[in-house]
Parts: structure tokens; C-alpha cells; sequence
């Protein structure tokens, strides 16, 4: 299956994906061509839509690259950004193509380790509207008072820039630590695909699912069909 990317949401995450996506080909061992299309969004785009809650304006945008996916011979989509799925519902209705969500994926996982009980760090929206309620089965929790908005405002940085001081990098894993500590937390869910700048080769001190390679796991999986 030929797979379509809306990328550029940051770049780092659109590299992520690339990679791990060619490294979870060449591991099968199939035999088949990666068929990979990648379109680029602005970040600066889907920040002011969320921020203003622009549903409408987001899908628009999402659509024409939809659109681009489609006559560039791709056979199913992915958004590779969580924050991007505030408006999935919305684009699956008008996209020429299947799209490949990241979040019931997620949640699926979630259960199959036996977690019932995560947090989950991300930008704001993300981690206010606890993963856009998508989750039915799985109580989701967020860095409480201002730890919720010093996380954002490190990730947000990490997201356009695509590197991480050391003083973002405490204040994220700080906030993971917290949430497991005085919330109960037994994992800490990476809502942001940028956020694996900060913990590649650190350790943190506790569990950790990211979203992202939870995501490009059933985009590699759909690509073999």
C-alpha cells in the first residue's frame, strides 16, 4: 500500500516518522518497495487553528493535501502530529483517502499493557482536552496548576525548533514524574511527537508509550497491505 504523510508539523517529527517507517520495512524483511509520499503543513498554521479552535480552517488545509496524497497515487493517509488529530473526525469525512488514526490505535495499546490509568504530556490542548476525549476506557490525567503550562511552553519550543535545552527537558520529565508519583499515574503517554528530542537516550525514571511509534506501527503494518 502506497501511504501518504501530512508532515512538517514540526520537521523533527517528520523525520521521525521517515526513519522509523524505513527501519520497520527493512525489519520485516518484506520484499516489497516502501511506496511513501510525504505533503508538508505549516506548524505555524495548525498552532493558530488550535489556539482559536478553527476546526473548519485546519480541514481545509488538510484537505488539499489530502487531495495532493491522493493524485500523488497514495492509497491511505497519516497526520504525523497528535495535536493534528483535533480535527481527524472532521477530515475523515471529506478525505479522498482512508486515513490511518493515531489515537484509537492508542488507546488499544494502552490496554493490551494492562494501563488503565496514564498521563500524558503534549501541548496544551492536547493534554487539556485529555487526548480530544478520544479515550473511552482509559482514565487520562495532566500536570496539575502551572506544571500544565510550563510543559507546553517546553514543547512548543521543542516542536519549532527541533532541539531541547536541559531546562525544558527537566521540566518535562519533572511533570511525567509528577503525574506518576502524587497522581497515580502507571504511564506516562508522549501526546507530542516532537517530544522524543527530549527523551531519546535519557532516562526518565518511568514508563513511557509514546504515541508516535504507537502510530507509526499501524502505518507500517497498513503499508504491507
Amino acid at each position: 500500500m502506497h501511504i501518504g504523510l501530512i508532515g512538517g508539523i514540526g520537521p523533527a517529527a517528520t523525520e521521525f516518522y521517515y526513519r522509523n517507517l524505513v527501519k520497520a520495512h527493512q525489519l520485516s524483511g518484506d520484499t516489497t518497495q516502501l511506496e511513501l509520499t510525504i505533503c508538508h503543513a505549516q506548524a505555524r498554521d495548525l498552532i493558530r487553528n488550535i489556539q482559536a479552535g478553527a476546526v473548519d480552517e485546519q480541514v481545509k488545509i488538510f484537505e488539499g493535501l489530502a487531495k495532493r496524497l491522493s493524485a500523488a497515487g497514495a492509497d491511505a493517509l497519516a497526520v504525523t502530529s497528535i495535536a493534528g488529530h483535533f480535527c481527524i473526525s472532521e477530515l475523515e469525512r471529506v478525505s479522498p483517502i482512508p486515513i490511518i488514526d493515531a489515537l484509537s490505535g492508542l488507546e488499544r495499546e494502552l490496554i493490551e499493557r494492562g494501563y488503565t490509568k496514564v498521563g500524558v504530556l503534549g501541548n496544551k490542548v492536547v493534554m487539556e482536552t485529555r487526548l480530544f476525549n478520544s479515550f473511552r476506557e482509559t482514565e487520562v490525567i495532566v500536570p496539575p496548576g502551572e506544571n500544565l503550562a510550563n510543559v507546553h511552553e517546553a514543547y512548543m519550543s521543542i516542536a519549532l525548533s527541533g532541539a531541547v535545552s536541559e531546562e525544558q527537558r527537566n521540566t518535562i520529565f519533572q511533570a511525567g514524574a509528577g503525574m506518576c508519583a502524587d497522581q497515580g499515574a502507571q504511564a506516562i503517554v508522549l501526546a507530542g511527537t516532537d517530544l522524543f528530542v527530549a527523551f531519546d537516550g535519557y532516562e526518565c525514571g518511568f514508563k513511557v508509550v509514546d504515541s508516535a511509534l504507537v502510530h507509526i506501527e499501524a502505518i507500517h503494518l497498513a503499508s504491507l497491505q
